[in-house]
Order: structure tokens, then sequence, then C-alpha cells
């Protein structure tokens, strides 16, 4: 598998961790973020179970594509914590710019949401960074 599929299906899985555990705390809809991932491409007034089958790949596409960003533009050392800066960037654009245009990403709640950009790009980085030690190791 290439690094950036491995860093990428890893942060896809790993990156909803924030704003599951915020809406579980909070007695909320842990599914709530992956639905309106997926009202942007099926619309608001279709199922919840469309909504939700239809965010599973675009949401895959996108952490595979990001992946492949971060794994050309962040530095050799300090991978994670650059991921996670860029985690951080990737938000503005997703949230700040395409996500308001669409009315159900308007309604998540925006801090669990920034942890989960923030943990997408710490982990993508941490894990090309490990596969890049590891691939190195046998050179």
């Amino acid at each position: 598998m290439s690094d950036v599929a491995a860093a990428g299906l890893a942060a896809a899985v790993l990156s909803g961790a924030p704003s599951t555990a915020w809406a579980l705390a909070r007695g909320g809809d842990p599914l709530d973020a992956g639905r309106a991932a997926g009202a942007m491409v099926v619309g608001e007034r279709a199922g919840a179970a469309v909504q939700f089958a239809a965010a599973i790949p675009v949401h895959l596409a996108l952490s595979l594509g990001w992946t492949a960003v971060l794994a050309r533009v962040l530095p050799a050392r300090r991978t994670a914590a650059w991921g996670a800066a860029a985690g951080l960037a990737i938000a503005v654009l997703d949230l700040g710019v395409i996500g308001r245009r669409f009315p159900a990403i308007r309604r998540l709640p925006a801090g669990p949401q920034l942890a989960d950009h923030v943990a997408f790009g710490a982990v993508a980085g941490a894990v090309l960074a490990r596969r890049a030690s590891s691939s190195s190791a046998w050179r």
C-alpha cells in the first residue's frame, strides 16, 4: 500500500474521533457530522441513511486527496505537528469557505469540527513520517 493511501485511510478513520467524543459526551448524535457531509452531495431532503452513505466515498476521496497534498508539502521533521497545523488550515477552507454554503455544515458545532481537521492532519503526518522512516531504514 502506498504511503499516501495508508496515511489517508488512517486519517480518514481516526479524524472523526474528536467530534464523535464531543457528541457522545453531550448526548448528541455522533453521526450528525457524517450526515452533514453527505447532505452536501445528496441534499438536505435526502434521508439520513442516504446522506451518511453519500458521505463515505466523499470523505475517503477528500482524505486521500488532502493526504497527497500533505505528503508533498510537510517537512520531514515534526511532521505530525506540521500536519496538525495543516489540518487547521484545511479546516479554514473546508468549513469557513466551502462548508458555510451548506446549512447542515453550518449547524455543526465548530470546535469539534476544527478538532477533527487538526486530528486528520496530525494522523496523516504521523503515518507519513512513520512510513518514510521505515522505508528509509531498508535502503
